[in-house]
């Protein structure tokens, strides 16, 4: 397993990541069709009226899908200039066309520069597996729950070791090779976060909603490739094959992306 980046490297990747992908979806993540299922999840946790964060934002191409499908307030910061620069460019592009209020800025989890119990809903999308030590991860989810109202919900979508762990011993019954980690991930273990936030917030529900696509694209894929002579790629996010099973309900719990619902008491 490569070793893993430190905070430094995690930053240089995605600033590398922004310049490289511009406005698409890939800067954030390659695979896009997770990405889509992930902003129809959330939504159905948004209301009209809404003060939303969304922390780590990257270029704001899911901040843009929850302002088009929403009249809410929406402030989106993330910790790279290059992702500000390229949302606020996104955003110019949609004048006049939103329901929401949107605003980008720059922004570190571990030290959100907002108020206190300032928000209805925060929205973390695969920031707090960036920040490469438990330590650091913990400090930024007390952030998130500090600067939610009493009664508002963070909407915690992160890849877990628990789902990374169930989706390989599948693969490994079928003898395919483990999925790795990737090098800037730090992969979240969900009993501590729930136990960490466990003062301050209760967890509503854990939602593996990535299921039946992962088993679909990151199993029975490759499974066909190879009875096919590998001629199938794999790594193809955008093949109608992931298409179809990300509009399937999910069923099981091997999705390694899942999403925390919490409540602040």
């Amino acid at each position: 397993m490569p070793a893993k980046f430190s905070l430094e490297q995690i930053r240089a990747f995605w600033t590398q990541q922004a310049t490289e992908h511009g406005q698409a979806p890939s800067a954030s993540w390659s695979d896009r069709m997770v990405i889509e299922m992930e902003v129809r999840e959330i939504l159905k946790r948004l209301s009209n009226g809404d003060h939303i964060l969304d922390v780590g934002c990257a270029n704001g191409y899911s901040t843009v899908q929850f302002a088009s499908q929403l009249s809410a307030h929406i402030r989106g910061v993330d910790n790279i200039p290059e992702m500000i620069a390229q949302a606020r460019k996104r955003l110019g592009d949609f004048h006049g066309q939103l329901q929401s209020s949107v605003e980008f800025a720059e922004g570190d989890v571990m030290a959100l520069r907002e108020p206190p119990a300032a928000y209805d809903k925060v929205v973390a999308t695969r920031v707090i597996i960036n920040l490469g030590a438990w330590a650091r991860q913990q400090i930024a989810l007390v952030e998130c729950a500090r600067v939610l109202k009493p009664g508002g919900m963070l909407l915690l979508s992160e890849a877990t070791i628990q789902g990374w762990r169930r989706l390989n011993e599948f693969r490994k019954e079928w003898l395919l090779d483990e999925i790795s980690i990737p090098p800037f991930n730090q992969y979240l273990d969900e009993n501590l976060v729930i136990d960490s936030l466990s003062p301050d917030l209760e967890l509503v529900e854990l939602v593996n909603f990535a299921s039946t696509y992962y088993v679909g694209t990151r199993v029975l894929k490759p499974l066909l490739s190879r009875a096919l002579g590998g001629t199938i790629d794999v790594a193809n996010p955008s093949m109608e094959w992931n298409r179809w099973f990300s509009q399937l309900p999910p069923w099981g719990d091997y999705g390694t992306q899942k999403l925390f619902v919490f409540r602040k008491r």
